[in-house]
Parts: structure tokens; sequence; C-alpha cells
């Protein structure tokens, strides 16, 4: 569902991502861990055709996002680090306005708006300004944006920062159906409990590449450490090589 082959991206003199290789399958969910700085956001934007890479090939389901750029975008569903909205709209204008981008009839956008809302219980919010809106409400809409096209592919960085406890459990809910009914999944984040619990798949990314990758037992297993040791260890052991 996702190929990246040989996929590196430049800054003027500085290169993030090195000559990257990964195949990601469908109904996979694959979790990209690492620090600060190792490229994973701007891996999530190459894929999602925000930027375009300096040498080799991005291909979501078979299209080169590059070569074609609309249709392959009509796959994603993308769920930025920080959900920024113009202030001026309300929910329910941003959630209208993403279902117009992606060609979904009007009255089919209002029933499906209405149906995503009670997901989180943010019924009777929607009418509300976003810039009146909590940290944690914005990014339930933009979560709930990213599912309004019924897409095949979600590409998240980091989906529950500013969320509740409840809403967190929520928001795993949303992403193990998504899963189960065979969509894909590659998700950037730091929250690593969200990366145990739910991928199939797991990469430690660093400078730009990928250090090691499987699922959480093989990482455990490649580290020589007890079987019940966290991922937060996990990561923080292979880091320390």
């Amino acid at each position: 569902m996702i190929e990246i082959k040989g996929v590196s991206k430049k800054f003027k003199d500085k290169t993030i991502i090195h000559s990257l290789d990964l195949s990601i399958k469908k109904g996979e969910f694959y979790a990209l861990i690492g620090p600060n700085g190792a490229g994973k956001s701007t891996l999530i934007k190459l894929l999602s055709g925000l930027l375009q890479p300096t040498k080799g090939e991005i291909l979501l389901d078979g299209i080169n996002i590059v070569e074609n750029p609309k249709e392959a975008k009509a796959l994603i569903g993308y769920i930025p680090d920080e959900p920024t909205v113009w202030d001026g709209m309300t929910g329910f204008e941003f959630m209208n306005f993403v279902g117009a981008l992606y060609n979904i009839p009007a009255n089919e956008r209002e029933k499906d708006i209405k149906k995503l809302l009670k997901i989180y219980n943010i019924t009777g919010t929607e009418h509300q300004l976003y810039q009146d809106y909590s940290r944690g409400v914005r990014q339930k809409y933009s979560i709930l944006a990213a599912l309004l096209h019924n897409p095949s592919i979600l590409l998240i960085d980091e989906p529950i920062v500013g969320l509740d406890p409840i809403s967190i459990d929520i928001t795993k809910n949303i992403l193990d159906e998504f899963v189960k009914d065979g969509g894909t999944v590659l998700m950037v984040t730091h929250t690593l409990f969200v990366a145990q619990e739910l991928a199939t798949r797991i990469g430690l990314f660093e400078k730009g590449k990928i250090k090691i990758e499987g699922t959480y037992k093989e990482l455990v297993d490649k580290a020589h450490l007890p079987a019940k040791t966290s991922l937060d260890d996990v990561y923080k052991n292979y880091l320390a090589k």
C-alpha cells in the first residue's frame, strides 16, 4: 500500500532523509519512533505530498504521489502534529470544507459530520469558532476530518497530544478498527505506549534512516531484554548504542 523507494530529502545542503526504502502493506499499522530532529515529520510530509523528495519515489497503492498527486492524495487521511485551521471558521465549516475538497456531496457531508461528531461526544460544539476550542477539541476535529472521506491510508503525526484519557482510548479504538477494516496506518509518535499497543511493526528512525525495525516482540528479543520490557525502555536501549 505504501512504497518508499530510495527516497532522500535535502534542504539546501542538509540531507534530512537518506536513501530510505520502506514498504508498508495493506492492513498494517506501522509506528515510526525516534528522537527529535530525526526526520520523522519530514517523511510524513513527503508521503502526504506537502513536500517532494529530492530523489526516489513514493507510491500509494501503486500511485506515484509526485506524478499523480490528486489521485494519490484521495487515498490519504492526514492528521498533522499541530491541528491548525483558520480561526474564523467553526468546526462544522472546517469539516464541511474538508468534505468539499474530497467531492463529497453536501447532503452526505452533513450526515457524515453528524455521525463522526458522536464518536468523541462533541455534538453541540460544531458551530463554535475554531479559535475558541481547546487543544484537545482541535485535535478531535483534526482526526475526524481525516476520516471524513473514508481514506484507505492514515498518515498521523502525533495522534493524542492534548487529549484526555477517555479520548485517548477512543482514538486508539478508532485506529484499531481502521486497521481491522483493511486500512493502512503510518504513525509518527513519541507516545510509545500507543505504538506498543497498536503497531504491527515499529521502526526506530534516527538521522534520516531506519536504525532497526520489527514487531514489538522482535525489538525486545533483538535487544536481549526481558519479555515484558516496555517499548520506552527498548527505545532507550537502542538509542544508547
